[in-house]
């Protein structure tokens, strides 16, 4: 089994190859379409030899150009858990309109039961497991592998963890611990590799996220919350405005995200 990670848009997506076929987990905003084929050229693997796209859930920057995917050939794998979801962003790109959006087709999605989801990846070779992890968001779903790696989409990093125990996160992420996950590939974070004696191994130190950076973060997002306008906050913090509308579209699409999710998120943009 090969793991890849596409790097072509500001949401970490991963093709998974198993030896009866190939899954996609995740995809990037509309309009990125031409960046994601690019990206599959250059591991030397076609779009249309794509088999399945699973989608954690159904958010603007994980599902915009699903349908398109899957016009070259790959089935859309819809969890029963994300059966009222699939929907829930045609609105959003509408309003949007910056680029060209595809709403799914029902028609080609095949709904599958968390419960079964091991039989459905022996369908392409992969073993492992789909789980239901809300906190994020109520469709929430992680993949989980047999041999370690974990795809948890936007979960919250396990950095973040002290910050949501006893909420729906730590109960979701207490149950992919449970599993024993050695690897763990983010929707905006780095890949963390977990040590056998720790499994919050590789948290990034809080001293670490205790710099300039953060702390402009910090504030700004305390003059969101106030509901103050972006030129307002650009005077108060001197932060640019590129900057602001970016910690602002993450903040407000990506709920219960910490300041260092949003650093994450800015940080893979300008990669």
């Amino acid at each position: 089994m090969k793991i890849y990670e596409l790097k072509y848009s500001n949401t970490n997506t991963y093709l998974i190859e198993g030896s009866k076929g190939k899954l996609l987990f995740d995809t990037g905003w509309a309009g990125t379409f031409p960046l994601f084929c690019q990206s599959c050229g250059a591991i030397h693997i076609p779009v249309q030899d794509i088999d399945c796209l699973l989608i954690s859930h159904f958010h603007p920057d994980h599902c915009g150009i699903a349908q398109e995917i899957a016009d070259k050939g790959a089935t859309i794998i819809a969890m029963d858990v994300q059966k009222d979801y699939i929907h829930s962003s045609d609105a959003i790109f509408e309003k949007e309109k910056r680029n060209r959006f595809f709403p799914v087709n029902d028609s080609k999605v095949r709904f599958v039961n968390c419960k079964d989801s091991r039989d459905f990846l022996k369908e392409i070779g992969i073993d492992g497991e789909i789980i239901h992890t809300p906190g994020h968001s109520d469709d929430s779903v992680s993949l989980m592998l047999d041999s370690g790696e974990l795809f948890v989409g936007d979960l919250n990093p396990l950095y973040e963890l002290d910050l949501h125990k006893g909420t729906q996160i730590g109960e979701s992420w207490d149950k992919l611990l449970a599993l024993n996950p050695k690897k763990v590939y983010y929707g905006h974070a780095k890949t963390a590799i977990l040590s056998g004696e720790s499994r919050a191994a590789e948290q990034k130190d809080t001293a670490d996220s205790a710099d300039d950076k953060y702390e402009l973060v910090s504030q700004i997002m305390k003059f969101i919350d106030k509901g103050y306008p972006l030129e307002k906050i650009r005077k108060k913090t001197g932060a640019d405005n590129v900057f602001i509308e970016d910690v602002t579209r993450m903040y407000l699409t990506h709920q219960n995200v910490g300041v260092q999710g949003i650093l994450d998120r800015i940080e893979i943009k300008g990669r």
